[in-house]
C-alpha cells in the first residue's frame, strides 16, 4: 500500500514537473526536449555559411549539446568544431568593434600631430628665410659674413622642437653673446680686438645690456612658444600610441567565453537572429574591459591639458608670432646698440681696458664708424612671412579643440558604445525579446560597475581583481608623465631643464607678460619683477674667469657709474648669463 502511494505521489510530482516545464517553454518560445530534438537548423547553416564557414560538419538538425563547452549544453546546432570556431569569431568581433570605435582617437592624433609637426617646422624655416632675406637687403655682405651666427641659432631651435635635450635660455644665451663680440667690433672698426678682449665684452654684457631690453622679450615670448609648441606636438603623438597599445589587446578565454555567450550561443540554438540584451552586452563589454576603464581618470586629465595647451597657443603662447618676432626683434636689438654705441663702448673701455688702434683703418669715433652704415630695419607688411602649411594656427587649433573634447570619457564608456550599436546587441527598450544568456527573456542580473575592482561582481566574465593588468599600469604612467609635461607648459616651463632654469625664469613665469608679445593683452601696472641670473659654475670658453682689466673690484665700483650713462634706465638682461660658455669656433 506505501509503495503505491508513493507510487502516484511521484507520479504527480512528475506530472507537475512536466505541466512546469511546459509553461516554461512556452513562455520562453523555446521547444520541449523532444521536439527540439527534430528541430530543423537551417537558419543556422545559413548564417554560419554566410561567415565564409564550411557546413559539412553542421548538424542539419537539432543534437544533443553535452559536448559544448561554452554554450548551454542543450539540444543544439553547433558541432564542438563549429563552437570552437565561433568562439573564436568572437573575439574577432570584439577586437574589431574596439577597433571601429577607437577608430576616431587614432585618425584624430595621427592627423592632428601631422599637420601640426607640418605647421611648426615650417614656420621656423619661414622665420629663418624672412630673417635672411631681410638682413641681407638691409646689412649686405656684413650679415652675409656672420650668417653663421643666425643660421646656428635656428638649428638649435629645429632640434630643440623635435626633442633634443637642449635649453632654449642657453641657446639664445649662446646667440646674444656671439652676437654682442661681432656687432661690438662692426660698430668699432677702428680698433681691432683680441679674442680675451670680446669674451670680456660677452661675459659682461649682461651689466652692459648693449641690446637693451630685447633679448629678454624674446627670450620669454620664444620660450614660451616653443615649450608649448613641442609639448603639443609631443602630446599628440603621445595620444596616437597610448590608444595604439590600449586597443592592441588580446581576449582572455573568461571574456572569449562571455562573448561567445552572448553572440553565438543564440546561432547555436537555432536563433541565429536573437540579439543579446543589452544588460547582459554590457556586463560581458566591462568585463572584458575592465582594465581600460582605469584608464579613465589620467585619460580625462590628458585630454583636458591637451585642450588647454592647444588654447595657450593661439593666445598668450603664439607660436606663429613668436616666429616672426625673432627677426624683429634681433634687428630692433641691433638697432639699440648702434644708437648707443658711444655708450656701451665708453663702458667695455673702461671696464676691459683700451683696445689696441687697427692698423689698416683710421682711428674714427664709434659714432662716426657706425653712421655711414645702413641700419637694420624692423618688417615691412609685404616682408612678413607667409602662412605656413597652407593653413593657420587659430585654424588648426580650433579643429583640435572641437575633436578633444568628444574623447573626454572615451574608456570608461567603451562598452556602452559597443552595446548602442544595433548590430552588436538589441535595442535599451526591447527587454523581452532578446537573448538572456540562457534563452529569449528578460535579462535579471544587475549591470556591474565600471573598471577592474567593480568586476568582484560581474555574473558574465569571471575576472581576477588582485591582479592588475601591468601593460595598462604603464599606460596610467605615461598618460601622467604626458600630462605633467603639459601641465608645466602652461606656465612656460620645460620639465626636461626645470632643475637648471626653474630658479632663472627660464620657462617663463607666469607675471612676466609684455603687451608686444601677444595681442589683445594689457600687462599688469606693476613692473616685471627684477631677476637674478643663475649661477651656472661654467668656465667661459678656457679663459681667465675675470677677464683682462675687469676684476671684481671694477665689477662693483664701474657698473653703476657706467649704467648711469645709458639715455633711459634698462632692465636686467636676463637671457645672457654671462657664465655661459662659447667656442671659438662660434665667431
Amino acid at each position: 500500500m506505501e509503495s503505491q502511494l508513493f507510487l502516484l505521489s511521484s507520479r504527480w510530482r512528475l506530472r507537475r514537473l512536466l505541466l512546469l516545464l511546459s509553461s516554461v517553454a512556452a513562455l520562453s518560445g523555446a521547444r520541449s526536449p523532444a521536439a527540439a530534438a527534430g528541430r530543423s537548423c537551417a537558419d543556422t547553416r545559413q548564417v554560419y555559411s554566410e561567415k565564409g564557414y564550411s557546413t559539412n560538419n553542421a548538424p542539419v538538425t537539432q543534437i544533443s549539446g553535452e559536448h559544448l563547452r561554452l554554450c548551454p549544453q542543450d539540444y543544439t546546432c553547433c558541432s564542438s568544431q563549429m563552437e570552437e570556431t565561433l568562439g573564436l569569431q568572437s573575439e574577432r568581433d570584439f577586437l574589431k568593434a574596439i577597433e571601429e570605435n577607437s577608430q576616431f582617437l587614432q585618425t584624430t592624433f595621427t592627423q592632428r600631430h601631422r599637420r601640426f609637426d607640418e605647421f611648426f617646422r615650417e614656420l621656423i624655416d619661414l622665420s629663418e628665410k624672412s630673417m635672411n632675406q631681410m638682413f641681407t637687403k638691409t646689412y649686405g655682405l656684413l650679415f652675409t659674413q656672420n650668417a653663421h651666427i643666425f643660421q646656428e641659432l635656428f638649428v638649435e631651435l629645429r632640434r630643440y622642437y623635435s626633442g633634443s635635450s637642449v635649453s632654449l635660455a642657453e641657446v639664445l644665451s649662446d646667440f646674444w653673446s656671439r652676437l654682442v663680440e661681432r656687432v661690438f667690433s662692426l660698430v668699432n672698426p677702428q680698433y681691432q680686438f683680441s679674442e680675451e678682449y670680446l669674451e670680456c665684452v660677452s661675459k659682461h654684457a649682461e651689466q652692459l645690456q648693449p641690446f637693451g631690453d630685447m633679448p629678454r622679450k624674446l627670450r620669454v615670448q620664444v620660450s614660451r612658444a616653443f615649450i608649448a609648441a613641442r609639448s603639443l606636438s609631443q602630446g599628440l603623438a603621445t595620444g596616437r600610441d597610448i590608444v595604439n597599445k590600449a586597443t592592441k589587446l588580446t581576449a582572455d578565454p573568461e571574456c572569449v567565453r562571455g562573448l561567445m555567450r552572448q553572440w553565438y550561443c543564440p546561432l547555436c540554438r537555432g536563433v541565429p537572429y536573437l540579439q543579446p540584451c543589452h544588460p547582459l552586452c554590457l556586463n560581458v563589454m566591462k568585463g572584458c574591459l575592465a582594465n581600460q576603464a582605469d584608464l579613465d581618470t589620467e585619460w580625462n586629465n590628458f585630454i583636458d591639458a591637451l585642450y588647454l595647451v592647444s588654447e595657450k597657443l593661439e593666445g598668450p603662447f603664439n607660436m606663429e608670432l613668436a616666429a616672426e618676432s625673432i627677426a624683429v626683434k634681433v634687428s630692433e636689438a641691433i638697432m639699440y646698440m648702434q644708437e648707443n654705441s658711444v655708450s656701451v663702448s665708453s663702458k667695455v673701455f673702461q671696464g676691459c681696458g683700451t683696445p689696441k688702434p687697427s692698423p689698416a683703418r683710421s682711428k674714427r669715433s664709434p659714432k662716426e664708424s657706425g653712421g655711414s652704415r645702413r641700419p637694420f630695419r624692423t618688417y615691412t607688411p609685404e616682408e612678413k612671412p607667409t602662412t605656413a602649411a597652407s593653413t593657420n594656427l587659430d585654424r588648426l587649433v580650433t579643429e583640435l579643440k572641437e575633436r578633444l573634447r568628444p574623447m573626454t570619457g572615451f574608456w570608461v564608456s567603451l562598452p556602452q558604445t559597443i552595446c548602442n550599436d544595433e548590430k552588436l546587441a538589441a535595442d535599451v527598450t526591447n527587454s523581452e525579446r532578446c537573448w538572456n544568456g540562457q534563452t529569449r527573456g528578460r535579462y535579471l542580473p544587475d549591470v556591474t560597475g565600471d573598471g577592474l575592482v567593480s568586476q568582484i561582481n560581474n555574473p558574465e566574465v569571471e575576472v581576477d581583481i588582485s591582479r592588475p593588468d601591468v601593460r595598462t599600469r604603464q599606460l596610467i604612467m605615461e598618460l601622467r608623465v604626458a600630462t605633467n609635461k603639459l601641465k608645466h607648459a602652461l606656465s612656460g616651463q620645460d620639465m626636461d631643464f626645470m632643475d637648471s632654469e626653474e630658479g632663472s625664469g627660464s620657462g617663463g613665469e607666469d607675471h612676466e607678460r609684455y603687451n608686444d608679445d601677444w595681442p589683445d593683452y594689457s600687462p599688469p601696472h606693476s613692473k616685471p619683477p627684477q631677476i637674478t641670473p643663475p649661477n651656472t659654475g661654467k668656465s667661459p670658453r678656457g679663459r681667465e674667469k675675470n677677464g683682462p682689466k675687469w676684476n671684481r673690484n671694477n665689477s662693483k665700483t664701474r657698473v653703476p657709474s657706467a649704467a648711469s650713462l645709458l639715455p633711459f634706465p634698462l632692465l636686467p638682461l636676463f637671457s645672457l648669463p654671462f657664465m655661459v660658455t662659447v667656442a671659438p669656433m662660434w665667431r
